[in-house]
C-alpha cells in the first residue's frame, strides 16, 4: 500500500512539472496573432498522455512582394494576359507605393502584358518613386475599345509627381494604328487663347532626364512626335533612338535649358522647334542644345517652325 501511494504521489507530481514547464514555456513565447490557445488545458479525470504542442498555422505569404520596397502589380490583382482590366490593380499599387516613407518600386514584370485605360497617376508621393516596366503595357486595343467615359486626349498621366524614375527592359505599346484614320485638331496657341500672350508661359515640368529609350512608329504614321515637350525647364534626352512619322523631338513654347546628346532620329521629320506663334500668340524657347547626333532618312535636320496667323480673327 505504502509503494502503490509513493507511485501515485511520483506520477501526479511529474504530471503538475509538465504543466508547470509547458506554462512557463507559454509565458515567455511571443504571442501569436490568433486569439485562440494552442496549450492544451488540464483534463477533469485521471491524466493521460501528455497532448504535444501544435504552433499556429502561418498566415499565407503574398509570392510576389518577397522584396522589401517592391510593389509587383500582380500582388494587387493584375493578371498580365493583355485582355484582362488591369487599371485598378495599377492604381492600387501606385497609392501604396506612393504613400510608402522609404523608397519605393512598382514592378511591371516581363513575359506578360497588361492592359490599362486612361489613367492619371496622381501625387505627391512622401518619397522617391520607380516604375519598373520589364514587361508590356497596352491600351485598349483602339477607338472602338475605349471605353466612351474616359477621355481619348490621354492615355497615361503622371500628374505632380516629383522624383520619380521610369525604367526597365520593357515596351509601352500605344497600339496607335487603329489611330492615324482619325481626324486631327490644330494645336492650340498658350493658354488655348488666341490674343498675344506673355513670353514666359507657366512652367510645368522641371528637371526631366530621359536616357537610352527606344521610340518607333511606323513612317507614315500621322503627328506622331517621339518626344513633345512643352513649358519645361531643365530636359536632359540622352543615348536614345527615335524613328516615326513626325517630328523626333518637339519642343514647344516655353522651354528652357534643353539639352539632346547623342540620339538617333529618322525616318521623320527631324528635330523641330515649334509650332511657335499659333494664332499670332507670343511664344518663346531659349538654350537650346542639340550635339553629338545623327538624323536620317528625314525631311528635315533642325528646325525652328512658326504657326500660321489665322485670318479669321481680322475678319469681322
Amino acid at each position: 500500500m505504502n509503494k502503490f501511494c509513493q507511485l501515485s504521489l511520483l506520477c501526479i507530481s511529474l504530471f503538475c512539472f509538465f504543466l508547470s514547464t509547458q506554462a512557463r514555456w507559454h509565458n515567455h513565447t511571443k504571442h501569436s496573432k490568433h486569439k485562440k490557445s494552442y496549450i492544451s488545458q488540464p483534463p477533469s479525470s485521471s491524466p493521460g498522455p501528455a497532448a504535444s504542442y501544435s504552433p499556429p498555422p502561418e498566415e499565407p505569404k503574398n509570392p510576389y512582394n518577397s522584396t522589401p520596397g517592391v510593389f509587383d502589380v500582380r500582388s494587387f490583382g493584375a493578371v498580365g494576359d493583355g485582355q484582362t482590366d488591369d487599371t485598378q490593380a495599377f492604381k492600387m499599387a501606385w497609392d501604396t507605393a506612393c504613400q510608402s516613407e522609404s523608397p519605393a518600386k512598382i514592378l511591371v514584370p516581363n513575359h506578360l502584358t497588361f492592359m490599362i485605360q486612361s489613367t492619371i497617376f496622381t501625387g505627391p508621393c512622401l518619397s522617391g518613386l520607380v516604375l519598373q516596366v520589364d514587361g508590356i503595357i497596352v491600351p485598349p486595343d483602339g477607338p472602338e475599345s475605349w471605353p466612351k467615359n474616359n477621355s481619348r486626349r490621354q492615355w497615361l498621366v503622371f500628374y505632380r509627381i516629383n522624383e520619380m524614375s521610369l525604367q526597365g527592359n520593357g515596351v509601352i505599346d500605344g497600339r496607335g494604328d487603329k489611330w492615324w484614320s482619325l481626324p486631327c485638331k490644330p494645336h492650340m496657341g498658350i493658354n488655348g487663347t488666341t490674343l498675344p500672350g506673355p513670353c514666359d508661359s507657366p512652367v510645368a515640368i522641371r528637371n526631366v532626364h530621359v536616357e537610352s529609350i527606344s521610340i518607333s512608329a511606323p513612317a507614315r504614321s500621322p503627328n506622331t512626335d517621339g518626344i513633345h515637350i512643352e513649358n519645361t525647364n531643365d530636359v536632359k534626352i540622352y543615348n536614345s533612338v527615335i524613328s516615326n512619322g513626325d517630328d523626333c523631338v518637339s519642343i514647344g513654347s516655353g522651354c528652357c535649358d534643353v539639352d539632346i546628346r547623342n540620339i538617333t532620329c529618322g525616318p521623320g521629320h527631324g528635330i523641330s522647334i515649334g509650332s511657335l506663334g499659333n494664332h499670332n500668340s507670343r511664344a518663346c524657347v531659349s538654350n537650346i542644345t542639340v550635339r553629338d547626333s545623327i538624323i536620317r532618312v528625314s525631311d528635315n535636320g533642325v528646325r525652328i517652325k512658326h504657326g500660321r496667323v489665322d485670318p479669321e480673327q481680322y475678319l469681322e
